[in-house]
């Protein structure tokens, strides 16, 4: 194969394997440099006590985007692993919601909103897939538009005026902007599906369901079921990365981990390679960051090679986490009243109705941690056995809201947060804080220094209006080139943003290699 060129991608994520395999399978030389000794970033699993693991960060996966399946060849290696799951919304009664894909059942659910849920969840999945297009493609500019930008927009016209037809497209446009908790008052009358509804729509953001664009977030969360159910992948999310990492060395990519870049090396305003935190400098003719705006931006490249007016949109990007991940490895299986052992193996949330999400996400506004917070809880050594010793469970958990500015520091108060979640468990499975052997938590400061995300925010920046699309990161980064020549941006910082989806990395990929043959 006829060399492209040489290209270094910071950090082995799960976005970064897909670009590197890209490249290589295009001809590029093609070497990621990960700060951690595995990889995979957010997606690794993480032994946190003697013979327990978990999932560190994201534990619930929606399949692969499957034209990234398609055309790196994952179908074969085994990229979709792990057991399919529903969402149960807890309830103290024990009169629990499950919600499957089209689907929704529990004590004292009315038909009417039994049927109100599958028309709304075909109706807004319709909406996430009209917008495929500008998913799946660089955001097009809205001045000095190449072919590319134009075509896309095209795309995204037709798809939204005769994919959707008249009266669907003007709801999708009435609705796009507006906040998850008026439209679901529209839609529902049962308060728990309301909050369970609203809880997807915010999790992971500095939001609540009265937060405007709310329903943009949910329609970016809808966007994984039109690759098929949620699953809890076997061997925890680590699997998925080392599946992608084996893809990307078959293709000839290098991998060195335990490799932390001290900066990114420029030339007359060009990257010309990496330096590392040893000393080692490392030449390559494009560089690739798989690494959060800030971090490559204002760290690794430094303001004096930006335009002042860049570095200040990087620097005003809003960055900071308000989700804390907690493990806790158990004696044995919780009791949860109303739910059996299988039910027990599915995605379990703790958000009663939209009132309640609504005032944990108060707490967040003025620097403290929610009294109440919503819980997103799996226990993935059911569906997996080998991430527990015999007869014991591991328990993931995600607590929103728990921001990373934190007015009284994370310093004094982990253990107190840790311990609201414990008793909020407890509330639906009695005796829990008795069955814990070990647990461990970690807060949005804890998730910036372990995973090198700037602020702790999993999906590298907040993903509301003002930082998508053609905004994101910002404006004159946001087609995944930079203002620095040969330093490209592959992560969720960039377009579409954060999970565990593998399309930054792809659309980077195209990008570069439309920019190499004058496209």
């Amino acid at each position: 194969m006829t060399r492209s060129g040489s290209a270094i991608i910071i950090g082995a994520g799960h976005n970064g394997l897909v670009c590197a395999t890209y490249l290589a399978k295009a001809g590029y030389a093609v070497q990621i440099l990960e700060a951690r000794e595995v990889v995979g970033g957010g997606a690794s699993t993480r032994e946190f006590a003697e013979g327990f693991r978990v999932s560190g960060l994201a534990h619930v996966l929606h399949p692969l985007n499957p034209k990234i399946v398609k055309e790196l060849g994952l179908g074969a290696k085994g990229a979709k692993p792990g057991t399919a799951i529903d969402t149960i919304s807890l309830d103290r009664d024990g009169r629990h919601l499950t919600l499957s894909t089209d689907s929704v059942s529990g004590a004292g659910l009315s038909d009417a909103d039994a049927q109100a849920y599958s028309a709304f969840k075909r109706e807004f999945r319709r909406y996430a897939k009209a917008l495929e297009p500008m998913t799946m493609n660089k955001p097009p500019r809205l001045k000095d538009m190449d072919n590319t930008d134009k075509l896309t927009l095209a795309k995204l016209g037709w798809k939204l005026r005769f994919g959707l037809g008249k009266i669907s497209m003007r709801e999708f446009l009435r609705v796009g902007g507006s906040n998850i908790y008026d439209v679901l008052n529209e839609f529902f009358e049962d308060q728990r599906l309301k909050g369970a509804i609203a809880a997807d729509a915010v999790i992971g953001h500095h939001m609540g369901p009265r937060t405007p664009t709310s329903v943009l977030t949910y329609l970016q969360r809808l966007r994984g079921e039109l690759y098929g159910a949620e699953i809890l992948p076997s061997g925890g999310m680590g699997e998925v990365a080392n599946i992608l990492a084996g893809v990307a060395e078959r293709a000839g990519v290098k991998i060195r981990t335990e490799a932390p870049v001290q900066r990114i090396v420029v030339t007359d305003h060009k990257a010309t390679g990496v330096q590392l935190q040893s000393g080692e400098s490392i030449e390559a003719d494009i560089v690739i960051s798989n690494a959060d705006a800030k971090a490559t931006f204002l760290h690794l490249v430094g303001t004096e090679y930006l335009d002042a007016m860049f570095a200040h949109r990087v620097h005003k990007t809003r960055t900071e986490g308000t989700v804390a991940k907690l493990h806790f490895a158990l004696k044995d299986l919780p009791r949860i009243e109303g739910l059996s052992e299988a039910q027990l193996g599915q995605r379990l949330l703790v958000a009663p109705d939209m009132r309640y999400v609504e005032h944990a996400f108060n707490h967040a506004k003025y620097g403290r941690y929610s009294d109440a917070p919503v819980l997103e809880i799996t226990i993935p050594s059911l569906a997996d056995t080998s991430l527990a010793p015999a007869g014991q469970h591991v328990m993931s958990v995600s607590a929103s809201f728990a921001p990373y500015s934190l007015k009284e520091g994370w310093d004094k108060s982990t253990g107190d947060f840790a311990d609201k979640v414990v008793a909020l468990i407890a509330d639906y499975a009695p005796g829990f804080a008795a069955q814990i052997i070990a647990r461990e938590i970690l807060t949005p400061v804890d998730i910036e220094r372990e995973y090198k995300v700037t602020g702790g925010h999993w999906h590298h920046g907040e993903m509301s209006i003002g930082q998508s699309f053609m905004m994101r990161p910002v404006h004159g980064a946001a087609q995944y080139d930079t203002p620095i020549e040969g330093l490209f941006l592959c992560g969720a910082a960039a377009h579409p943003g954060g999970g565990i989806t593998g399309i930054p990395g792809h659309n980077a990929a195209k990008r570069i290699l439309a920019m190499k043959a004058g496209r």
